[in-house]
């Protein structure tokens, strides 16, 4: 389903920002509270909470559980990437220039603390038929949705540390409309 035009700026506002990124990612494996946030990524609770707000009204976070600390309430965050809201129409190419942005910046991050051992990286520009292009984004959501699946929380034993990043578009000059719109092949069961 393509998000409305407003649901699309929300996301991009939402997520255009390296530690909203982070974010998104460590709450992947486990529910934390702004607290847990802010001390896993090193920053200030006031922080983390401004972000963690920003995420959840936009869409991208779910409330857990709220749980009573010190005469007050707690919320755990979490992100499911079964409710992601992706850019599939509606963002102008700004917009889009903006998020890449912003996602080039965490994976530079993440490169930086990368590990010596085995790796994948493809880039491409090229015409394809529709039904390849189709099955290739259904294959790299699928890829997505088995690593967000089996996200653990950090540290956990048994357990390898990774980054994973997909951007997949199409260009202008080929097919336009349903034509060219894709949504996953199946329905995920959760």
């Amino acid at each position: 389903m393509t998000p409305a035009p407003d649901d699309s700026i929300a996301h991009l506002r939402a997520t255009a920002h390296p530690l909203r990124l982070r974010m998104m990612s460590l709450l992947t494996a486990e529910a934390m509270s702004a607290a847990e946030v802010a001390r896993a990524l090193g920053t200030t609770h006031a922080n983390a909470s401004y972000h963690l707000r920003l995420l959840l009204e936009a869409g991208e976070l779910v409330v857990e559980a709220e749980e009573k600390i010190r005469g007050g309430t707690a919320k755990r965050y979490r992100y499911d990437a079964t409710r992601e809201v992706r850019r599939t129409g509606g963002t102008s190419p700004q917009d889009r220039v903006a998020d890449a942005r912003a996602t080039a910046a965490e994976v530079e991050r993440r490169a930086l603390q990368g590990a010596p051992g085995r790796s994948y990286y493809s880039d491409l520009e090229a015409w394809v038929p529709a039904e390849t292009w189709n099955r290739a984004l259904d294959l790299l959501h699928d890829a997505s949705m088995l690593l967000h699946d089996a996200a653990a929380p950090a540290g956990t034993p048994e357990t390898v540390h990774v980054s994973a990043t997909s951007i997949a578009f199409a260009m202008t000059g080929g097919l336009t409309g349903d034509d060219a719109r894709w949504s996953p092949a199946r329905e995920e069961t959760r």
